[in-house]
């Protein structure tokens, strides 16, 4: 029985033989890791979760940029937007500071001159001030806030003098 050889013509030779055997050998034992390489499938898994790990890490890195240049731009965003409205708000705030500081001034007025009208009608008239009475409870119902903390104030002042009588009699 003969066999072929596939790279032409037998050996001619002991050394040449050899040559041969030594490179079918390698041949082989490529051909052999190949397979087993293949049939590794332990060995492709692991390979395979590495370069999936790598890539996931790669994209955490990529999305974690991201995030944070979208954070950065949102908050320039949000920034220039506040300021914006602050600047386009500030003639509304000035203007409603300004009716507000002109209705308690025109309430100031009212109230002192409400006052001078019942002092003025007590002295000519005793007893007999009810409509300028009435006027500044309207007054004074129409603008609690003021009323409130004046009556605040003066409940304070009342219990400042108690306090400093009382103290100053103990002490006396």
């Amino acid at each position: 029985m003969s066999h072929k050889n596939p790279h032409g013509s037998g050996a001619k030779g002991p050394d040449e033989l050899r040559h041969q055997i030594e490179r079918t050998r390698s041949q082989l034992g490529d051909t052999v890791e190949q397979l087993v390489g293949r049939a590794d499938m332990k060995g492709r898994a692991k390979a395979r979760a590495a370069d999936l790990k790598d890539k996931a890490g790669a994209m955490s890195v990529q999305l974690r940029s991201s995030a944070a240049q979208a954070g950065h731009t949102v908050q320039g965003r949000s920034g220039h937007a506040r300021h914006a409205l602050q600047d386009r708000s500030a003639p509304a705030r000035h203007a409603l500071q300004e009716r507000a500081a002109t209705a308690g001034h025109a309430l100031q007025e009212q109230a002192t001159s409400a006052g001078h009208a019942l002092r003025e009608r007590r002295t000519r008239h005793a007893g007999d001030g009810l409509p300028e009475l009435r006027g500044a409870l309207e007054a004074g119902r129409r603008h609690r806030g003021p009323v409130l903390a004046a009556g605040a104030l003066t409940a304070a002042a009342v219990v400042a003098v108690v306090a400093w009588r009382r103290q100053r009699g103990r002490c006396s």
